[in-house]
């Protein structure tokens, strides 16, 4: 089992305030826990990296496997194709409308320009909403957001790369081919040919043990990655780009993602990953990219605390006002 055992309640229509912040807030301890954990010495230095490359590498996949190889929702050409589409036009809007923002708050290049605009625009698309819509919805509905993934992850290494360091489209693309991406394709290869049922019970059976690992420890793992960057208190709040990145990606960024779940001619299960896409913080992968490629990690640094400390308060007020202004509710 997943996050999804964090629920408190159950949502026979539109959860309240509270049951939300109830849904998210253990979402939060436990990359807490991991904060917790480094600053104890318990995983840092190889170990950090090890347990980052088991996830990424091992459970991530089983995990996306059992979410779309025998998902009925991805029978239905609308939610495979228009998610990933969507997946990609989002994130890229998200990071040139940083872009465009940086320049107005006084950003240049060689002191956060890029790096907001690649933090900002990218919502955080996996260990946070995962657990949120399993809770919600049940398991059921991973595979949407899964598939709605793949155009995120696009976005990071083709827009999101050209933006930050320059490189070209053909080293970006190279990057897409991963264990994750691979699998998701195999996955959605099972679930059209409809061979899940014919996998022997054991083969299954260590599928969901690992996939169920994914969620809990990707969340610590994301606590144990920010840790390292909290020894300065001082330098993690920067008024102008903290508070830029905070309306930005919390404030207008969830009003356009949600205008799309309400006026697109979206699937129930699409219209449900935008909900929850919307309320979303920063993701915790550009902090990663920006170190790797020439970027300014304390900009990325100060827009995922900020952004994410936040959202505690702010992700249950935006999934409630998705939820009715888009007309979906709890299952």
């Amino acid at each position: 089992m997943s996050l999804g055992y964090l629920a408190l309640v159950t949502f026979p229509t539109i959860p309240s305030y509270l049951q939300l912040l109830l849904l998210v807030v253990p979402v939060f301890t436990v990359i807490g826990i991991g904060v917790w954990a480094r600053r104890v010495h318990w995983i840092e230095g190889e170990a950090e990296t090890s347990l980052i490359r088991l996830v990424i590498n091992l459970c991530y996949p089983c995990l996306i496997f059992e979410s779309v190889a025998g998902n009925q929702a991805l029978g239905a050409t609308e939610n495979l194709v228009l998610p990933p589409l969507l997946g990609f036009g989002v994130t890229a809007v998200g990071i040139y409308g940083g872009r465009l923002l940086a320049k107005l708050i006084g950003l240049h290049i060689g002191t956060g320009l890029r790096t907001f605009a690649l933090a900002v625009g990218i919502a955080n698309y996996g260990y946070l909403p995962l657990p949120i819509m399993e809770a919600i919805w049940g398991v059921e509905s991973r595979g949407v957001l899964l598939v709605y993934g793949v155009g995120v992850e696009v976005a990071i290494w083709t827009v999101g790369l050209l933006v930050l360091s320059g490189e070209s489209l053909r080293q970006g693309w190279r990057k897409l081919i991963n264990p994750i991406l691979i699998t998701l394709l195999v996955a959605v290869a099972c679930n059209l040919a409809g061979v899940v049922p014919l996998l022997p019970p054991f083969v299954t059976k260590t599928i969901h043990v690992l996939g169920a690992c994914a969620i809990p420890l990707g969340l610590i793992m994301t606590g144990v990655n920010l840790a390292q960057y909290l020894h300065q208190p001082r330098s993690l709040f920067e008024p102008r780009v903290s508070v830029a990145a905070m309306a930005f990606r919390l404030g207008v960024l969830p009003l356009c993602v949600l205008a799309l779940a309400k006026f697109l001619p979206c699937s129930v299960e699409l219209k449900r990953v935008l909900v929850v896409q919307a309320a979303m913080p920063a993701a915790v992968s550009p902090i990663i990219i920006a170190r790797l490629y020439g970027g300014h990690p304390p900009t990325a640094v100060q827009i995922v605390l900020g952004t994410t400390a936040l959202g505690i308060l702010v992700i249950p007020l935006w999934l409630r006002v998705g939820f009715q202004w888009v007309g979906i509710s709890g299952p």
